[in-house]
């Protein structure tokens, strides 16, 4: 096979699983996202807090 071809083979690879993926997913109803919604806002304060916690101990010790 030609690099060619081979480039060919994996793009078309990929656009058929792309597909593949957007044909299972659906769109999350208001009670999935509102979830998401609450979780993602969870992860964020947890690392803004970790965050704060090192800035401030690196201010007290230096």
């Amino acid at each position: 096979m030609e690099v060619q071809e081979v480039k060919e083979h994996k793009v078309k690879r990929f656009i058929k699983e792309a597909l593949r993926v957007l044909r299972i997913t659906k769109k999350p109803n208001k009670e999935e996202y509102l979830s998401i919604v609450k979780i993602t806002a969870l992860g964020i304060a947890v690392i803004g807090a970790i965050g704060f916690i090192i800035f401030l101990g690196k201010q007290l010790l230096f």
